[in-house]
């Protein structure tokens, strides 16, 4: 058997941060990994500091925090996850979940990369803001936090909160603000400082304890997580400017020629060398707000109540008014998994010799996920090259290059797999399952005898038969294909969930 392959792992909560604790918190506790610690209700007086101007850089993914938060962040910071909207960029991943629950690097989903940064951060106390088709993420949630955030004196939780109708408010989430609006007073009730505000659909690793210490050491209302952006990649994004103490004084969205020059900064202000500074001179917003908890409340309740938006709305607004908005550099990989061309190559990235775009491997800050308690993944002389191979599957004598492969994947004797995602499946199907099926001219769950799979997403509980080619032989671009079980997108098939693709096509 020829060879060579990554398996992916995954952890289960609760986490190790490796992070200096305070020796005020409650007792840590273990369940199927290393300990987090919780901490008990204090009142919370925030100290005066004097301002001084700080170099604010990323986190690495060795380096340990250099943080002293006082109070810490499990005491003092709620976390807020907002589930996004409908996910109609992402169709038709999106058709039977939200878009956080979109599943991630064989083993994970979206939405736990946010919540693990937050407990490798210390943040403990987090809600995630749901809409949209929620069931399979409320569900993943449960499972995978829920029994183990919680206990005496713990004040730890991952909470699901959905859209809902009120006499006050008969509509649904409007907007990322608006989301955040409607549960205010839920909110206001935690004895914290200060608001994290995060994504529920972005791929990065981020200590969220520094971006906070910047926030409260610049005395800031809003601190903005910002990134440095060349001029090719800028056009895409909302760029800010800044002053020479990093305080934004100017947004602009996804400016083009003359405004777009308008929109250069001195980058070295937040941190980046002489070098670096010339190539990227715009910063970028990437959804990822600390705000105040006073700030926050004024600004919704008092200041902008019909605004929607904090990144057109909200956080423009508190600069013209005089609020401090500080600027917080991310100089690290971050990606918006917004379509499905930027969810392909996200995952595919973890597969990059011989350094992934984003590693899963980082026990300093591992990415936690649902204990599945599955088998070790069982492969019979397969040729294996440049991929990941998830929990629990089985692999026949195939081929396999430059592709990630879901848990519970099945993948029959002479199937060809090339730079493509298979997210696997639920569940598996029984022996009497697969006679059954083949008595009645059906197809089991998974990639069938001598079929071709290149550059394509095959969604999950996905039937591919014996033979099919699914390799996009006449380079169609955009095609929308749903009773036939695929869509094209960008050149990338995707073959949608449950989907039965019959025996000898071709696509």
């Amino acid at each position: 058997m020829a060879m060579a392959m990554t398996m992916a792992s995954c952890t289960s909560v609760p986490c190790n941060t490796n992070r200096t604790r305070s020796p005020a918190m409650a007792p840590s506790f273990v369940t199927g990994g290393s300990p987090i610690s919780l901490s008990a209700p204090i009142s919370i007086d925030q100290r005066s500091r004097r301002w001084a101007p700080l170099v604010v850089q990323a986190v690495s993914d060795s380096q340990k925090s250099q943080t002293c938060l006082d109070p810490d962040a499990s005491r003092s910071v709620l976390g807020i996850i907002l589930g996004g909207g409908a996910g109609t960029r992402l169709y038709p991943l999106t058709k039977k979940r939200a878009k956080p629950a979109v599943p991630l690097g064989a083993n994970y989903r979206l939405i736990d990369i946010p919540v693990s940064n937050c407990l490798n951060s210390n943040v403990s106390k987090i809600y995630v803001l749901t809409q949209f088709n929620s069931a399979s993420l409320n569900r993943h949630l449960s499972c995978a936090y829920s029994s183990n955030m919680g206990g005496y004196k713990d004040e730890g939780f991952v909470e699901v909160l959905a859209a809902q109708q009120s006499p006050e408010n008969p509509n649904w989430f409007q907007g990322t603000a608006d989301a955040v609006r409607q549960y205010l007073w839920l909110f206001e009730e935690h004895n914290i400082m200060e608001f994290l505000v995060l994504a529920g659909d972005h791929l990065y690793r981020m200590d969220y304890e520094k971006f906070i210490q910047a926030h409260r050491e610049s005395h800031a209302d809003i601190t903005v997580s910002a990134l440095p952006m060349d001029e090719k990649r800028a056009t895409a994004f909302g760029l800010m400017k800044i002053d020479d103490e990093g305080r934004i004084i100017e947004f602009a969205e996804k400016p083009k020629g003359d405004a777009l020059q308008a929109m250069k900064v001195d980058t070295t202000i937040l941190g980046l060398n002489e070098e670096r500074a010339k190539e990227m001179p715009y910063i970028a917003s990437m959804g990822i707000y600390v705000f105040s908890k006073d700030a926050m409340l004024q600004l919704l309740r008092d200041k902008f109540p019909d605004a929607n938006d904090f990144g057109s709305e909200v956080i423009p607004g508190a600069t013209k008014i005089g609020m401090r908005v500080q600027a917080y550099l991310f100089d690290g990989y971050w990606e918006d998994i917004g379509t499905i061309e930027a969810f392909y190559n996200a995952n595919l990235g973890i597969t990059k010799k011989p350094v992934p775009d984003f590693s899963f491997y980082d026990r300093s800050a591992p990415i936690y996920t649902q204990p599945r308690y599955l088998p070790p993944s069982k492969i019979k002389n397969a040729d294996i090259t440049e991929s990941v191979i998830g929990e629990g599957c089985i692999i026949k004598n195939c081929r396999i290059h430059h592709s990630v492969v879901g848990l519970r994947s099945c993948i029959s004797e002479g199937a060809v797999i090339e730079d493509s995602l298979l997210m696997g499946a639920d569940y598996y199907e029984t022996e009497n399952d697969k006679k059954y099926l083949a008595s009645v001219g059906g197809i089991p769950i998974g990639i069938g005898r001598n079929a071709h799979i290149k550059r394509a997403i095959i969604d999950k509980n996905a039937r591919i038969g014996d033979d099919v080619k699914i390799i996009n032989k006449e380079g169609v671009q955009e095609a929308a294909r749903e009773t036939d079980g695929y869509f094209i997108k960008s050149g990338i098939v995707t073959v949608i969930k449950d989907a039965v693709i019959p025996n000898g096509w071709v696509i």
